[in-house]
């Protein structure tokens, strides 16, 4: 008889056949739109503050609503996949962000559009979780850092996309075209998922829903690993009133607090720096091209970062390179603005602080899942992503508050490249705690 942790081995040890690659594909089409999805809303902002006569504080609002909805299903939403699945969690998900476009192309209120605007960010939490879980077990070890890289850089290339698709449709159709296309394509998505995401192994096994062996063996044959694969003995969990409450178990409490505190600090870093670069560098005595080109160069060197740690890591240990990321981009971001008066250093360091952190949310995005069990991974997953997503709404906040309070733009950056090496601690100390392999 063949048993189901071998199963498991089996996937960490093999080459990945094509099945796997698709799952991974379909993840990163997932995040794509996620990426379309998230930044329709500032695609469209300037027609929408004219049409409804919005004061800067209601578009203000209006954009927020959207990176609170990704919060909540971060939060909230996502940890269902431990209970019902990763598979219905994400198909779930997908619905939600359509309905939420949907509903955005066809409002008669700014208000109703900031509700909309929750319903799709909730939509989009769950997906970055569900799809980081799903795409993690789906990987071999060897390329488990590489894969997740390239699900991550989907995000990235559909906000490019987004941009440019959004500019084509507004001036032929309107803002609302920009909402109805991404609801049109992400219900596409959601017809595909329906037919051909399988179910995560890992749940299968540790959760045992009903026809778990019969599924998991037609899995396995799909993936190329055929046999008469059996379930292992149902582990016996203690039950918990908040699934939470488990991430703060003797087993998992330290690496918990560590994964968090890399994830806040490596997130609010990343927000302040797209967040703020174009108007410091303005202020600085740059012309808005140039500020917006040096903005766009930091987009850009992301896309290519992700898969530049991707390929790294599939080579040297996941952990190890994203140290080295932490700890460069700490330096670059120093650089960056020392250098900041001549543009052309200006746009290569640009782009090389976009390749670096772009290629450290790839990093967590990769340890994360190996932090924690599989049945509460995604719970483990989706509140670390949240406590990203806070320092992310935080970031920008306490940036203009300290530029209020008198700080200077090199004074700010230079504190932003030490909060990347708090990540650098944390990350040091994760794996002696939580003992990740990746």
């Amino acid at each position: 008889m063949t048993e189901t942790l071998s199963l498991r081995a089996k996937i960490e040890q093999s080459p990945m056949g094509a099945y796997q690659w698709m799952i991974v594909v379909m993840a990163a089409i997932m995040n794509l739109l996620d990426g379309f999805d998230v930044l329709a809303l500032a695609f469209t902002a300037t027609a929408i503050r004219g049409e409804f006569g919005l004061t800067g504080i209601e578009l203000g609002y209006l954009l927020s609503a959207g990176l609170f909805g990704m919060t909540a299903g971060s939060l909230f939403l996502a940890p269902l996949a431990d209970k019902i699945g990763r598979r219905p969690l994400l198909l779930m998900a997908v619905s939600l962000s359509a309905i939420g476009m949907l509903g955005s192309a066809f409002i008669s209120q700014y208000q109703w559009l900031g509700f909309w605007r929750v319903i799709t960010g909730l939509g989009v939490g769950g997906i970055l979780v569900g799809t980081n879980v799903i795409t993690s077990e789906y990987s071999s070890r060897k390329w488990r850092s590489f894969a997740i890289s390239v699900y991550a850089a989907g995000f990235g290339i559909g906000a490019v996309l987004g941009g440019i698709f959004a500019v084509m449709l507004q001036g032929e159709y309107g803002w609302r075209s920009v909402f109805l296309a991404g609801a049109i394509l992400t219900s596409l998505l959601l017809v595909v998922l329906f037919i051909w995401l399988p179910e995560s192994i890992d749940f299968l096994t540790s959760k045992q829903p009903k026809n778990a062996e019969v599924r998991l063996n037609l899995i396995a044959k799909k993936i190329g690993l055929a046999g008469d694969w059996k379930l292992p003995e149902k582990a016996e969990k203690v039950k918990t009133k908040l699934p939470i409450s488990q991430l703060f178990s003797e087993k998992y409490l330290h690496s918990t607090l560590l994964i968090w505190t890399a994830f806040f600090a490596i997130m609010f870093s990343f927000y302040f720096i797209s967040s703020w670069t174009p108007a410091l560098l303005k202020e600085a005595g740059m012309t808005t091209e140039q500020s917006v080109s040096v903005g766009m160069m930091i987009s850009l060197g992301g896309t290519c970062g992700a898969l530049i740690y991707g390929l790294l890591a599939s080579r040297w240990t996941a952990r190890g390179v994203l140290i080295l990321f932490t700890v460069l981009s700490s330096a670059a971001i120093i650089t960056f603005i020392l250098s900041s008066s001549v543009l052309w250093i200006a746009m290569v360091f640009g782009i090389l602080v976009g390749a670096l952190m772009n290629g450290c949310i790839s990093g967590l995005y990769t340890l994360n899942p190996l932090t924690y069990d599989a049945d509460i991974r995604s719970t483990g997953v989706g509140w670390s992503i949240g406590i990203g997503r806070i320092g992310a709404i935080l970031a920008p906040t306490i940036a203009g508050q300290l530029l209020d309070m008198g700080w200077d733009k090199q004074s700010l950056y230079v504190g932003v490249g030490f909060v990347m090496l708090i990540s650098t601690v944390a990350l040091f100390f994760l794996k002696s705690r939580s003992e990740i392999k990746a």
